[in-house]
């Protein structure tokens, strides 16, 4: 077993606008099993998340609902808290980003930077609707792609071609609120100075930090140049206003992966044995991991170690990204009746399932996963209760009934007893890679050999009778012939 470690784990916080869904359990359920095995070998590892609670669609959402901002995202953050502890994820602290510590710690960084020469402060063109009266945030631009030309794409990236911009590049572009064409107006915003990270972030990207697949996709971003970051937003905005300014507020984009700090420092101060700073400014001391889903590379492969770098903080050990999750092969979608709330499944299904059959399908690969129902049903039937149930059942029924209870004083096939229990660290270093789906493919095939072991035991003794394994009730897995 490797040397004890110190491990700090956090998961893609989610929005706080609405109820969690399947897709949000992917990069989660991943998380947890990750964690759970670095527990299980001894490690000292934390799991840390917290829900995202800033930005104009919260302000939008609380206003359709009655409700002051503050109030809504309490509710929700609850509702999350609910969905997540009854799928079995076991975070050590779940947070949120409306805190004081999150504003604590954005204004610390804000401060470094702005000391480090690192913001600077100018005047552009923003898209602006005239009916609703308030600058449009990306998501609540649509038009076309300035690249690929997809209809319908967001302000800021394409879903498409992947391509990010400005929402003024956008072609025929229309407000989402009000339907109609916006209009430019100028305003005064703060910028991150991404490009002078350029020669951190080119080596740092190349450091094993990231899959290769993320690698690769960010050596596309290097070649078009990197841009200066806008991390400000006008009034009205529901955040954190920037220190010293009136009708300025911080992006929610820069305040939500600095949730994962703040939600440790919560923890710190319940947990007098923590300590902020060994793990967020000793990278020699404690390994940070990040669990996100593909959507958001941008903001946590470029912008966050960046901004970490810049106020002297340390930067992320791995970032493990995960794909999207459709539903029979379709994008969840309310419409085409695919899109299927936490709660919902919860209402019907045990959480060990859908768990498993992630599980079953997560790579150390980018990949998207589906939920194919018929799949689904195969999979659970045949493989936790056809074979890892079933085991369990019949070896107890089986031992209650021929050996009232008792087990064998001694092992009377070494050869069989070494193979399941030397199995153990392939299995460890499969879930510590992320490579859950070789994991279960190997269990199962001990579950097939353990079961067929069962049945021929089973059957000798059914042809025999119990004496034909001796006074001591033990007995010798060998003939593997009448297994059916």
């Amino acid at each position: 077993m490797s040397a004890k470690r110190k491990i700090l784990a956090t998961n893609a916080l989610p929005y706080a606008n609405g109820a969690l869904h399947l897709g949000h359990m992917v990069g989660t359920i991943q998380g947890d099993i990750w964690v759970r095995t670095q527990k299980m070998l001894g490690h000292d590892c934390l799991y840390i998340c917290g829900s995202d609670g800033h930005g104009t669609p919260i302000m939008i959402q609380a206003e359709k609902m009655h409700l002051a901002p503050a109030d809504m995202i309490a509710q929700i953050h609850q509702t999350q808290v609910n969905d997540f502890t009854d799928f079995l994820v076991e975070f050590d602290n779940y947070h949120t980003t409306h805190s004081a510590e999150n504003q604590q710690c954005v204004e610390t960084i804000y401060k470094r930077q702005v000391e480090a020469g690192n913001i600077i402060k100018r005047t552009i063109t923003q898209l602006y609707d005239p009916v609703k009266k308030m600058f449009l945030p990306d998501r609540y631009i649509k038009g076309e792609c300035p690249v690929c030309h997809a209809k319908d794409q967001y302000g800021d990236n394409c879903e498409v071609c992947g391509t990010t911009y400005l929402p003024t590049e956008l072609i025929n572009p229309y407000s989402t609120l009000s339907g109609e064409k916006p209009i430019e107006k100028e305003s005064e915003h703060f910028f991150f100075k991404l490009q002078n990270f350029e020669s951190f972030l080119k080596e740092w990207t190349r450091q094993g930090h990231l899959q290769q697949e993320v690698t690769n996709k960010l050596d596309e971003w290097f070649k078009a140049g990197l841009k200066e970051w806008d991390i400000s937003r006008d009034a009205p905005y529901f955040g954190f206003q920037i220190p010293g300014e009136k009708d300025k507020y911080f992006y929610v984009w820069l305040d939500a992966p600095i949730g994962y700090m703040a939600s440790f420092l919560n923890l710190c101060n319940k947990r007098k044995d923590l300590n902020f700073a060994e793990y967020w400014e000793q990278e020699d001391k404690v390994d940070l991991y990040h669990f996100i889903g593909k959507d958001i590379i941008y903001f946590h492969a470029l912008f966050w170690p960046a901004v970490l770098q810049g106020a002297h903080y340390r930067t992320p050990t791995k970032i493990y990204v995960n794909g999207f999750l459709t539903v029979d092969g379709q994008k969840m979608s309310k419409s085409r009746g695919t899109f299927i709330k936490a709660r919902t499944y919860l209402n019907n299904l045990q959480p060990e399932y859908l768990r498993y059959y992630l599980a079953a399908k997560l790579s150390d690969r980018i990949e998207d996963l589906d939920i194919n129902f018929d799949d689904f049903t195969q999979r659970i039937n045949s493989d936790l209760v056809g074979k890892f149930i079933n085991i369990a059942s019949r070896c107890a029924s089986f031992i209650n009934k021929n050996f009232a209870g008792e087990l064998s004083a001694q092992i009377i096939d070494p050869a069989l007893f070494a193979e399941f229990s030397t199995a153990g660290d392939a299995l460890a270093d499969h879930y510590t890679n992320i490579e859950y789906s070789q994991a279960i493919r190997q269990i199962m095939t001990l579950a097939d050999h353990g079961l067929h072991v069962f049945c021929t035991t089973e059957n000798r003794i059914n042809r025999t009778g119990l004496y034909a394994f001796g006074a001591t009730n033990t007995f010798s897995f060998t003939d593997n012939s009448n297994c059916r």
